[in-house]
């Protein structure tokens, strides 16, 4: 590349980086403990695990389970309930104000064989809590999670531009090579270059997939507005159905799964949820396999009738949102992949934080003093004195 293509693609990845450097500090951060939150959530005993019993011992209705849930707060209504992908021993049961989204939610664990409760988890307060809205969302509902996405396509641009000027500022070094000279500032340089072009794979899928997780809600409304809509025309003009006048959970459940027989059940979703209608109990159910159990099928059962209206294949762009939240995290293969995901984070961290180190100390880059030209018979002055920056265009990558 010319030198004004070179200061142009360094131009644009020194201000993508820096604008998005700080708040990917704070993804990175925060996503370290992320990654095992099922394992600090066991040192921290905030974990809910079900009591040991014999595997064929008898399951309790799932009418008495929300019967018990309901009990605990008579003012709520259920909207959830879902069991652990690793754990079909309890069931967890949400229970809000209102069936609209909210963020005042009240969630009890009931045993699946005796129907007691088990715990009233508080998923809204704790160390792990505050980790999780700075990093989904900032505390600021819809639009961090919009503004973390904007930050997201920053660090993709950054990405882009320093994979490209990554080759004309290093072609003259061997792969690896960190200059341990008296400026630090030139050592640090070759570490970020370094690092930065060995997580680029991972940081680019992990920021593609983070600012895909930060669209959920929008893609929801639109899968509601695009498909759920037209499947819920012979409903137009009926009612919503009250508790009172709804069919059996348990036996709607049978009916759902029955539907997809070879799929167990991930989570439901009660009439006039985010996730569902007024009319229907939504069963989302998920596979067997590592891969299929991230995704998600849904059985529309009429909560009146209990028998299945729908079950429509999820669109494209829900399928990609539900393997890529997973793959965010590293939730596909076990420790080994969360141990590498969480190697790759604190180098993320170190590629991160040299880019702003290095932008920091830009002004106290001093050029190497000019040779003195001699002026004697027989001598003419050499060209450009100054010795050449290294890395002219290279002084910033965040």
């Amino acid at each position: 590349m010319n030198s004004r293509k070179i200061k142009a693609w360094a131009w644009v990845h020194k201000w993508s980086s820096l604008v998005c450097t700080v708040f990917m500090l704070l993804l990175c951060i925060t996503g370290l403990p992320l990654i095992f939150h099922h394992e600090i959530g066991h040192l921290l005993g905030t974990e809910v695990e079900s009591p040991k019993m014999p595997a064929n011992t008898p399951r309790v209705s799932l009418d008495r389970v929300l019967e018990t849930a309901r009990a605990m707060h008579p003012d709520r209504v259920v909207q959830f309930t879902s069991q652990p992908e690793d754990d079909d021993g309890f069931w967890f049961v949400t229970l809000t104000p209102t069936p609209e989204p909210t963020e005042d939610f009240k969630t009890v664990a009931i045993d699946a064989r005796t129907g007691a409760v088990l715990a009233q988890p508080k998923f809204d307060e704790g160390f792990m809590y505050v980790m999780l809205k700075l990093h989904v969302d900032l505390f600021a509902g819809l639009a961090g999670k919009l503004f973390l996405g904007f930050m997201g396509l920053l660090l993709l641009v950054a990405i882009v531009s320093g994979v490209v000027l990554y080759a004309p500022f290093m072609r003259k070094l061997d792969f690896g090579t960190v200059r341990r000279e008296k400026r630090p500032r030139l050592k640090w340089l070759d570490l970020h270059n370094l690092l930065g072009i060995v997580t680029l794979v991972w940081l680019f899928v992990v920021g593609s997939t983070g600012m895909l997780n930060t669209w959920a809600d929008l893609l929801i409304k639109y899968w509601q507005y695009d498909q759920l809509s037209a499947l819920l025309t012979p409903y137009k003009n009926e009612p919503t159905v009250p508790v009172a006048q709804r069919a059996s959970v348990q036996r709607s459940m049978d009916v759902a799964l029955q539907q997809t027989p070879d799929m167990k059940l991930a989570f439901i979703a009660f009439p006039g949820t985010s996730f569902s209608s007024p009319h229907h109990t939504t069963f989302f159910m998920r596979g067997n396999e590592p891969f299929t159990s991230k995704l998600l099928q849904p059985v529309l059962v009429d909560a009146k009738t209990a028998q299945v209206t729908a079950a429509p294949k999820m669109p494209w762009y829900l399928t990609a949102l539900l393997v890529s939240q997973p793959l965010h995290f590293g939730d596909y293969g076990g420790m080994p992949m969360q141990i590498i995901w969480a190697l790759l984070d604190i180098a993320t961290i170190i590629v991160l934080g040299s880019g702003l180190y290095l932008w920091l100390k830009r002004s106290n880059t001093v050029p190497a003093p000019a040779a003195p030209v001699p002026t004697g018979p027989g001598h003419r002055p050499q060209h450009g004195g100054q010795q050449p920056d290294p890395a002219p265009a290279m002084k910033v990558q965040a």
